[in-house]
């Protein structure tokens, strides 16, 4: 008896052995198996979780956009560019302050501030800078390579040097252009039609922008077939606008082109000044005739700051400025401020108020 119950004690401690054996074992296992799940966490997973939360850091950060205007921002002319680019990206899905910021810049037309504010933009290394005119985006192309461009109204990219080719830019900068030379002749044509017996045109322009100095010699030219005697006026300060405009107008037979380039910090002066001394002139924007001008025939502006958020949506999105190709305008504006005409005692002929885009009344 003692002998089998002696084996039998034997038996039942031996499977207790044998279990907590086997118990130990798996616990040994798990908790190898758990560190190595561990380990693995920080050493194996880590170089492919690191990448992950870099990007969503990255995806975190808001695009800044620059935006540098050759205005004062009080100047009602710059007001609508403005809206109707920061509505333009509101349709594409960006809003200022949600997922994008937005810096601005205003350089009142001068060309000291806009060299500061240039710099100012391009130490701030935005995604993206939107420029208003050829001198914003000559300063802009000067202090970066690398920073994306997008200009709204530049008249001449590629002689400018901004761009390789209207194609295939090939470098920082796109954008719109606003005019090409051959519409200066059709100012002067317009100018011709509504006063018969014009004799002299002043072209005023920035003296300073080689846009400014190429248009001119394409108004010349047309004025060599109409019988108009064309000469410059170049704009640098109020004073000498206004003494310049003022001497121009001693001779009778004369009326004005204001070019795009020369109306940027000056718009009211000259709208005034060429009330003041009665004489017909010629604009490039609708804001202008508006705003008192008599005339004025060009591209929609606003239309063209909306399309540069388009631009700018792009480059945002990962497209390069160099394959953007630039744009030329194809559809332009007549504009005819009838209460102007009647006070410098000017009537339109009929013919042109039918092909107007729009008669101010």
């Amino acid at each position: 008896m003692e002998t089998v119950i002696h084996k039998l004690c034997r038996g039942v401690l031996g499977a207790a052995i044998a279990l907590a054996v086997f118990i130990a074992a798996g616990a040994v296992y798990a908790w190898e198996a758990h560190g190595a799940v561990i380990a693995g966490a920080h050493s194996v997973s880590a170089p492919a979780v690191w990448p992950i939360a870099a990007r969503a850091q990255q995806s975190a950060r808001i695009p800044r956009i620059g935006l540098l205007m050759g205005y004062a921002e009080s100047d009602p002319t710059a007001q609508p560019f403005v809206a109707a680019f920061v509505q333009g990206l509101q349709q594409l899905g960006w809003t200022d302050g949600r997922n994008i910021r937005i810096v601005y810049r205003w350089a009142v037309a001068d060309v000291n501030q806009i060299q500061k504010f240039a710099k100012e933009l391009v130490e701030i290394q935005p995604d993206v800078i939107l420029a208003n005119s050829t001198p914003v985006t000559a300063a802009l192309h000067q202090k970066t390579g690398s920073i994306p461009i997008v200009f709204a109204t530049v008249s001449d990219p590629v002689g400018a040097g901004f761009v390789n080719n209207l194609a295939h830019p090939g470098g920082n900068v796109t954008g719109f252009m606003i005019f090409e030379y051959s519409m200066g002749g059709k100012w002067l044509e317009l100018l011709k039609q509504i006063v018969p017996r014009l004799t002299r045109v002043a072209v005023l322009r920035d003296s300073v922008n080689p846009a400014g100095i190429a248009q001119f010699g394409a108004i010349r030219a047309t004025g060599s077939s109409l019988g108009i005697d064309v000469s410059p006026i170049d704009v640098r300060n109020a004073i000498e606008i206004e003494h310049n405009i003022a001497a121009f107008a001693r001779t009778a037979d004369g009326g004005l082109i204001m070019t795009g380039s020369a109306m940027e910090g000056h718009r009211d002066l000259m709208i005034g000044l060429a009330a003041k001394y009665k004489l017909p002139a010629v604009y490039i924007s609708r804001q202008e005739a508006a705003a008192g001008g008599l005339i004025s025939y060009g591209p929609n502006t606003l239309d063209q700051f909306r399309s540069a958020a388009g631009y700018v949506n792009r480059i945002l999105r990962g497209e390069k400025p160099g394959d953007l190709p630039v744009q030329v305008p194809t559809k332009f504006e007549l504009v005819i401020n009838l209460k102007t005409a009647k006070a410098l005692g000017l009537t339109i002929p009929q013919p042109l108020l039918a092909t107007a885009d729009e008669v101010i009344e």
